[in-house]
């Protein structure tokens, strides 16, 4: 039985399946992974919980099996954020030096800090993260600390991930129904980036795109913090659907074909190749042309790098990515993925993988694993910040953006 002082669990309810991944800090900090849950999720929709009943069922399942698994018990949770309604954007503050030899001193900081986070968002929505990027003094760019230096003006950019406040509170409230706290929020594409970007890729300037069932959340980081956050609601079942309608199969077979049979591009290999379709009793029912088939996913899968590419390219990010595409979540495993992210955004492109933590290979060696991994790390720095007597307040209120930095 391992201290629960040390447990940090992850939680992700994602729409194909539930997540649950527990981490224990050893005395030097260094994170281990104890224990896996997991179980498949039937009461969410597009990221979000659309039948609390069979979602809280399906959430206790994989505590249960988590908890078997660490042979601890959980008593709280870093909770994974998604939707369609999370939005990311940065926000420029600025306050000009009033000291009379113009130096810039930390109350200077601190106002442009607040002016930063002075963010003007409807009432009913709520701020996940703000995050704080690098300071500008008159003109200068790319500060981290401006204290000391002379200018008359200092401006600093925060990136603000928001969500609707109703909408994030359901999550909360079915965690909670199972006697289980809820540490902090974390959107998911901030958990994923964390879990599988080394320091140097934060650096160079990288893309992580979380390909899930429901949703697909991307982060860019570059020079060792966040530049830009961005979530589609569309995802792995989207595929499954076109299939569906395109090969005229039921949705269960559709799924299983893109499993079995699917791939992210369309090759000389497949043509003319067809696959039997066969009924409950075994006879043949029908053929489906492999290629036609491979055709409808590349179509699909293309069409969400571009809208990534498309945004990013708008945003002034795509330049700047000097160590390529990551690709993680259950897409990550279609075969041809990491070519098709190559042909769209015009990089190289790898599949994301848990760096800096060791523990059970069945969690880290998965690409869809990615985001329970990266809020148990999450957990690990907020841990550490207590430990060193950092201003740490527990609950869900509170954001915590300095962990997305040079962490």
């Amino acid at each position: 039985m391992f201290d629960p002082v040390s447990i940090i669990v992850g939680l992700e309810i994602g729409t194909s399946k539930i997540c649950v991944v527990v981490g224990e800090v050893n005395a030097q900090g260094a994170m281990n992974i104890v224990g896996l849950g997991q179980s498949r999720s039937h009461g969410v929709r597009k990221g979000e919980i659309a039948d609390v009943g069979k979602a809280s069922e399906d959430i206790r399942n994989a505590i249960v099996e988590a908890e078997k698994s660490a042979n601890a018990e959980i008593q709280s949770v870093y909770l994974g954020i998604s939707g369609g309604h999370t939005r990311g954007f940065t926000n420029r503050g600025v306050h000009p030096v009033v000291s009379a030899d113009r130096a810039i001193t930390q109350d200077d900081v601190d106002d442009v800090i607040k002016n930063a986070k002075a963010i003007n968002l409807p009432a009913e929505n709520y701020v996940l993260h703000a995050i704080r990027q690098h300071f500008t003094v008159d003109g200068q760019s790319s500060i981290v600390d401006p204290v000391g230096m002379l200018g008359a003006k200092v401006e600093v950019d925060m990136h603000v991930v928001h969500g609707n406040f109703n909408r994030l509170q359901n999550p909360i409230r079915v965690v909670k129904g199972l006697q289980v706290e809820v540490e902090s929020l974390v959107f998911n594409g901030l958990a994923s980036a964390l879990a599988v970007l080394t320091n140097e890729q934060k650096e160079m300037g990288s893309l992580v795109i979380d390909l899930g069932a429901g949703t697909t959340e991307y982060v860019v980081y570059g020079g060792g913090i966040i530049k830009h956050t961005g979530v589609l609601a569309v995802g792995g079942d989207h595929v499954s659907n076109d299939l569906a309608y395109g090969l005229k199969v039921p949705l269960g077979r559709a799924e299983k074909l893109k499993i079995e049979q699917g791939a992210a591009l369309v090759d000389d290999s497949v043509k003319g190749a067809t696959v039997p379709l066969v009924n409950e009793h075994g006879f043949p029912e029908k053929t489906v042309n492999v290629e036609h088939l491979r055709r409808i996913m590349s179509l699909r899968l293309e069409e969400v790098f571009q809208l990534i590419e498309e945004e990013l390219s708008e945003a002034g990010q795509l330049d700047h990515l000097r160590g390529g595409v990551l690709i993680c979540g259950g897409g990550a495993k279609i075969p041809g993925i990491h070519q098709l992210a190559e042909k769209v955004f015009q990089l190289p492109a790898a599949p994301g993988r848990t760096s800096s933590i060791s523990g059970l290979r069945s969690a880290l060696d998965q690409p869809e694993f990615a985001t329970a991994i990266g809020l148990v790390r999450f957990g690990s720095f907020q841990q550490k910040k207590k430990k060193t007597g950092g201003l740490m307040t527990r609950g869900f209120k509170n954001t915590f953006g300095q962990i997305f930095r040079r962490s």
